[in-house]
């Protein structure tokens, strides 16, 4: 079926003036090399690769391309500071490192969110307001509790695991290397960080604050490039755990590959988030969350509200009121302070929303998408919402993971939660509803990690984060994401 037209005359936008912020704030260096024992150091085979700004397609920095050398030189280093500095150490000395750091983050906040946005192509309001602080919220509580540990619930005497391999996505690359770094250094672990190769800015600047922060050389190790720098990282048998926030195709090939080893594993993989919205719920603060749901981060996010399943007496007003507020986002240059949805992170991941938005049409479902003047170089999607979708469609069963809402109906509170369960996922849903019991009966039978109620997309460190069924297994983010990096 053709693109439709809107169902209500496009709103004219806001004549707000540019308000970029100066990318010059990033102080990028020309090329980056690997952080081992310590120190910046060139890769084995002396290989680089360009990382790109989203936004123009232009290059950044060249960063070192790692091999399986460069990975045992890590590792090695990683063992050597376990041994005989980090897991001797007192909790109280360790939770000084990670104040430390935690403060340096946000010393460096303007300068991060700069990095942030340049490399992956999110809003900077969304790097300076979220991202960024939450990063130090991450470490600034995990200090608390790297001299507590005997009183988390894992024993008299819990021990670390040691040697940490950690494998972190593109959508959040700092916040995610917070969430894995921050409770494995409490808990007494060192670790070998691999960012994803699309986006490595940020860890490597990260990297020259562990250095400010005068962190025990090898305690954290950072290794860039491609996939096979991460599997010869999984398979090396000097590293004692892996935790790896990712696609759940590659979750599947890392369990199988640790199957056979005594490595302990953590995974947070890919989720087809449920937004479930009753009749009573309040419109005007349920709109807003449904937007923020899943046009957040350009939909980079893996437990995007990415199915709205909507009672049917409503059905027509909030999407009429949804397909009105998605033609006044603001999409466009990621640095302009005023911009809600930014690039695309990379060509391949435009590919794929491609894909999977033509298959919806394709499937007969009806597609609203925004007006918007999408800019000439880099990579864009406008953001869209397809209405009269089936669960059997792929845009209601595949991860799109872009700004691509899918809208389902329902009658019934049964018939909601079968359809929100009706995925193989089970990363995270939402309910909007003023009946408390309502809500409450509702997310005790819907099969997530995360329900959230009246809103969405809301993170806390002192709150686990985590999905069951292909959505992974393992939690991050209060005492539980401690437990990974234990051994209990």
């Amino acid at each position: 079926m053709a693109e439709n037209e809107l169902a209500t005359p496009p709103l004219g936008t806001f004549g707000y003036d540019p308000a970029p912020e100066s990318s010059t704030i990033a102080r990028l260096r020309e090329s980056y090399g690997l952080f081992i024992g310590g120190d910046f150091s060139d890769a084995a085979s002396h290989e680089q690769f360009a990382t790109l700004n989203p936004a123009t397609g232009a290059p950044l920095a060249s960063v070192a391309q790692a091999n399986a050398s460069d990975v045992d030189r890590a590792v090695a280093a990683a063992r050597h500071a376990y041994d005989t500095v980090w897991s001797t150490m007192s909790g109280s000395e360790r939770a000084k490192y990670l104040f430390r750091i935690a403060r340096i983050i946000q010393e460096r906040a303007r300068e991060l969110a700069v990095v942030e946005t340049l490399d992956n192509g999110k809003p900077i309001r969304e790097s300076r307001d979220i991202d960024i602080p939450l990063a130090a919220a991450h470490f600034f509580y995990y200090a608390g509790w790297a001299d507590k540990l005997e009183h988390a619930g894992y024993g008299s005497s819990p021990r670390p695991v040691g040697v940490a391999g950690q494998i972190i996505p593109w959508n959040f690359p700092l916040l995610m290397a917070a969430w894995k770094l921050a409770p494995a250094l409490a808990a007494g672990n060192t670790c070998v960080l691999k960012p994803a190769e699309t986006t490595p800015l940020s860890a490597l600047v990260l990297a020259e604050i562990l250095q400010q922060a005068e962190l025990p050389p090898g305690v954290v190790n950072i290794v860039t490039g491609d996939g096979a720098v991460g599997a010869a990282l999984v398979d090396h048998p000097g590293v004692d755990k892996i935790a790896f926030t990712g696609s759940t195709e590659v979750g599947r090939l890392i369990q199988r590959r640790v199957a056979s080893s005594a490595k302990h594993l953590t995974l947070e993989l890919g989720g087809k988030g449920a937004n479930i919205v009753f009749d009573d719920a309040p419109i005007d603060e349920m709109i807003e969350g449904i937007i923020d749901g899943i046009f957040f981060n350009q939909g980079h996010v893996c437990c995007a509200g990415s199915r709205l399943l909507v009672q049917e007496t409503i059905a027509d007003e909030v999407l009429r009121r949804l397909v009105r507020r998605v033609e006044q986002l603001r999409v466009g240059d990621p640095l302009d302070k005023n911009t809600d949805v930014g690039a695309i992170n990379s060509a391949a991941q435009l590919a794929r929303i491609h894909e999977l938005a033509n298959a919806g049409e394709a499937e007969g479902a009806t597609r609203y998408a925004s007006s918007c003047v999408l800019p000439e170089n880099g990579f864009w999607f406008a953001p869209t919402i397809f209405a009269n979708v089936s669960s059997s469609h792929r845009i209601a069963r595949e991860e799109i993971f872009g700004p691509v809402l899918s809208v389902l109906t329902f009658r019934t509170p049964d018939e909601a939660v079968a359809k929100a369960n009706d995925t193989n996922y089970g990363l995270a849903c939402g309910v909007w509803s003023e009946k408390g019991s309502r809500t409450l009966w509702v997310a005790e039978r819907l099969r997530a990690g995360v329900i959230w109620a009246n809103t969405y997309n809301r993170f806390d460190p002192t709150s686990p984060f985590g999905g069951v069924r292909e959505s992974g297994f393992g939690r991050e983010g209060g005492r539980h994401g401690l437990e990974a990096y234990l051994d209990v």
